[in-house]
């Protein structure tokens, strides 16, 4: 079969001179062009004719969140404000906006990418693309619609929530994979199986990005929607938007596009880079970004590399789902916890339904207090939830070296969400 978006190298001999041309570029181009980038490397003694190796890369500083909001309203601007063809910004949840810039050659390269993504997922031009995310300045809609137009199968800009409509374009319209976040596809499956209309639908694959997905959510989705794959799709804005990588179809990881950007793995407290397998904050350089290129940037996101060849056969590395954030961490009782973990342990537990809530409380005593409220699956009865409240108290106990209290709740139970679903509450007062 022909390869219409194949990696830009051949083997994985040939990444590191990839890399090291793509970083050289790109501390040039920002050093020339952009004052915020001058200053930064200027401060850190370095140029970029010291850049001559890819282990020269750990001489560059760091970017972070707080730049691109100091930066307010074109940080990292490192071109002609006349070549900017399009902005798309972050949610924007504490303070301003991140903003970010791109000119035509920045939407082309992301174009390819996410046609990348649908090419690996095994779409083809017959298939018709439900896009249930949302549009205008998030990157998410832009993404998927015109990804899917680059990579030439029909596109079905349904934006997120309006399940009737949903409901009305999947039988109608025979839609055949849906674009998502992992909170609406819950939803919208969930609404399918209300309304008993799975086996009248030709959908065949899903796609979900924008949140963490646990197991228990993509086994609920498929099973729910009858489908027989479900992906998982990472991106931020800052990092051009969603459609940077794709999980496997092996389940075996996601698949990430590093000839266009270097990915860092490093101990959020000491920024050194951690032990193979060992979980870090994820940390981007990018390759070919003009308008707004990355240098080192701290995206709070945390994961673990996979190593090895994958059964698949794509020579594109791997790391695995991201697991939460660094700044997202919950200190209880001395212990770090992150979500992703709690996943990971429910992921285990038979009858454990995707929805959970972890409560973080002080109580009267003066002790902190960790209650975990997690759904039972929908086919699991009462009669099993003291086994499995056990079991999942057992799992945490095991593996976060701490003690919670379970709450076992009949399916249905928690609130469902068409973007990102809350997980965490911590009352505790500090």
């Amino acid at each position: 079969m022909l390869i219409r978006f194949p990696p830009k190298y051949r083997s994985p001999a040939d990444l590191p001179h990839l890399q090291r041309n793509g970083l050289q570029w790109t501390v040039s181009h920002a050093f020339r062009n952009s004052p915020f980038y001058r200053d930064r490397m200027e401060a850190a003694g370095v140029r970029p004719e010291d850049i001559r190796s890819m282990d020269d890369l750990s001489r560059l500083p760091f970017t972070t969140a707080e730049d691109l909001r100091d930066g307010y309203p074109f940080p990292l601007l490192s071109v002609d404000s006349r070549e900017i063809v399009r902005v798309h910004s972050s949610s924007g949840t504490t303070g301003k906006r991140k903003i970010l810039c791109y000119t035509q050659k920045d939407i082309d390269d992301w174009l390819c990418m996410f046609a990348r993504c649908y090419e690996m997922a095994g779409l083809s031009r017959e298939d018709r693309v439900q896009i249930c995310v949302g549009y205008g300045l998030w990157t998410a809609g832009a993404g998927f619609q015109l990804g899917a137009e680059k990579f030439g199968a029909m596109a079905i800009p349904s934006g997120p929530g309006n399940l009737d409509l949903q409901c009305t374009f999947l039988l109608d319209l025979q839609t055949t994979v849906i674009c998502c976040t992992a909170s609406m596809g819950l939803l919208l499956a969930e609404e399918v199986h209300a309304r008993g209309i799975r086996d009248r639908l030709s959908l065949r694959k899903v796609i979900l990005g924008a949140e963490r997905v646990s197991d228990a959510m993509i086994a609920t989705i498929r099973d729910l929607l009858g489908v027989k794959e479900v992906y998982d799709i990472p991106g931020l804005t800052e990092v051009y938007g969603p459609g940077t990588g794709l999980s496997c179809r092996h389940e075996s990881g996601i698949h990430y596009w590093a000839d266009y950007y270097i990915l860092e793995l490093l101990d959020p407290d000491t920024l050194e880079p951690v032990a193979p397998g060992e979980v870090g904050e994820m940390v981007y350089t990018t390759l070919g970004k003009e308008a707004a290129p990355l240098i080192r940037y701290r995206s709070r996101d945390l994961t673990r590399l996979i190593g090895g060849e994958c059964p698949c056969g794509c020579i594109l590395p791997r790391h695995d789902r991201i697991l939460g954030r660094s700044d997202d961490m919950i200190v209880f009782r001395g212990v770090n916890i992150y979500p992703g973990q709690v996943d990971e342990v429910l992921s285990r537990v038979g009858g454990a339904g995707s929805e959970y809530q972890a409560h973080f409380e002080r109580r009267e005593d003066g002790k902190d207090h960790m209650i975990l409220k997690v759904e039972r699956a929908g086919a699991v009865g009462e009669s099993a939830e003291d086994a499995m409240a056990r079991e999942i108290a057992s799992g945490i106990k095991h593996n976060l070296m701490v003690s919670c209290q379970v709450e076992i709740l009949p399916y249905g139970s928690l609130p469902r969400s068409e973007r990102k679903t809350r997980r965490v509450f911590d009352s505790r007062s500090y």
